[in-house]
Protein backbone atom coordinates (compact mmCIF):
# COMPACT_ATOMS: atom_id res chain seq x y z
CA UNK A 1 0.00 0.00 0.00
CA UNK A 2 1.21 3.47 -0.81
CA UNK A 3 -0.10 6.72 0.65
CA UNK A 4 0.04 10.12 -1.01
CA UNK A 5 -1.08 13.61 -0.03
CA UNK A 6 -3.72 15.38 -2.10
CA UNK A 7 -1.05 17.72 -3.50
CA UNK A 8 1.16 14.79 -4.51
CA UNK A 9 -1.83 12.95 -5.98
CA UNK A 10 -2.75 15.99 -8.11
CA UNK A 11 0.76 16.08 -9.51
CA UNK A 12 1.07 12.33 -10.13
CA UNK A 13 -2.54 11.25 -10.67
CA UNK A 14 -1.95 9.44 -13.96
CA UNK A 15 0.85 7.34 -12.47
CA UNK A 16 -1.17 6.60 -9.33
CA UNK A 17 -4.07 5.41 -11.48
CA UNK A 18 -1.71 3.11 -13.39
CA UNK A 19 -0.41 1.68 -10.11
CA UNK A 20 -3.96 1.07 -8.85
CA UNK A 21 -4.84 -0.66 -12.13
CA UNK A 22 -1.85 -2.97 -11.60
CA UNK A 23 -3.31 -4.02 -8.25
CA UNK A 24 -1.47 -1.74 -5.83
CA UNK A 25 -3.60 -0.19 -3.08
CA UNK A 26 -3.20 3.57 -3.42
CA UNK A 27 -4.49 5.78 -0.60
CA UNK A 28 -4.76 9.56 -0.74
CA UNK A 29 -4.50 11.49 2.51
CA UNK A 30 -5.65 14.93 3.61
CA UNK A 31 -3.84 16.47 6.57
CA UNK A 32 -2.21 13.10 7.22
CA UNK A 33 -5.49 11.13 7.39
CA UNK A 34 -6.57 8.63 4.71
CA UNK A 35 -9.61 9.92 2.82
CA UNK A 36 -9.70 8.11 -0.56
CA UNK A 37 -8.50 4.79 -1.97
CA UNK A 38 -7.91 4.37 -5.70
CA UNK A 39 -9.03 1.06 -7.16
CA UNK A 40 -10.21 -0.27 -10.53
CA UNK A 41 -13.96 -0.11 -11.06
CA UNK A 42 -14.22 -3.38 -12.98
CA UNK A 43 -15.78 -4.00 -16.33
CA UNK A 44 -18.15 -1.38 -17.68
CA UNK A 45 -21.68 -2.62 -18.30
CA UNK A 46 -22.42 -3.58 -21.89
CA UNK A 47 -24.36 -1.00 -23.87
CA UNK A 48 -27.60 -1.90 -25.53
CA UNK A 49 -27.81 -1.84 -29.31
CA UNK A 50 -30.10 0.69 -30.94
CA UNK A 51 -32.76 -1.97 -31.53
CA UNK A 52 -32.57 -3.05 -27.87
CA UNK A 53 -32.76 0.58 -26.73
CA UNK A 54 -35.85 1.26 -28.84
CA UNK A 55 -37.54 -1.91 -27.59
CA UNK A 56 -36.80 -0.91 -23.98
CA UNK A 57 -38.15 2.60 -24.56
CA UNK A 58 -41.35 1.23 -26.11
CA UNK A 59 -41.86 -1.19 -23.22
CA UNK A 60 -41.18 1.42 -20.53
CA UNK A 61 -42.74 4.57 -21.91
CA UNK A 62 -45.31 6.41 -19.86
CA UNK A 63 -48.72 6.08 -21.39
CA UNK A 64 -50.63 9.29 -22.09
CA UNK A 65 -53.84 10.06 -20.23
CA UNK A 66 -56.03 10.78 -23.26
CA UNK A 67 -56.58 9.58 -26.79
CA UNK A 68 -54.98 12.74 -28.25
CA UNK A 69 -52.25 14.05 -25.94
CA UNK A 70 -51.84 17.83 -25.78
CA UNK A 71 -48.53 19.25 -27.02
CA UNK A 72 -46.48 21.49 -24.70
CA UNK A 73 -47.22 24.75 -26.54
CA UNK A 74 -50.97 24.16 -26.38
CA UNK A 75 -50.78 23.26 -22.70
CA UNK A 76 -48.83 26.41 -21.80
CA UNK A 77 -51.20 28.58 -23.84
CA UNK A 78 -54.27 27.02 -22.20
CA UNK A 79 -52.80 27.45 -18.72
CA UNK A 80 -51.92 31.07 -19.48
CA UNK A 81 -55.44 31.75 -20.77
CA UNK A 82 -56.98 30.11 -17.69
CA UNK A 83 -54.79 32.24 -15.41
CA UNK A 84 -55.74 35.47 -17.20
CA UNK A 85 -59.45 34.71 -16.83
CA UNK A 86 -59.12 34.54 -13.04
Amino acid sequence: MSTHSVAEAKTHLSGLIDRALQGEEVVITRHGRPVVALRPVGDAPARMSNAESLAWLRANRVKGGGADPEDAASLVGRLRDDEQRR
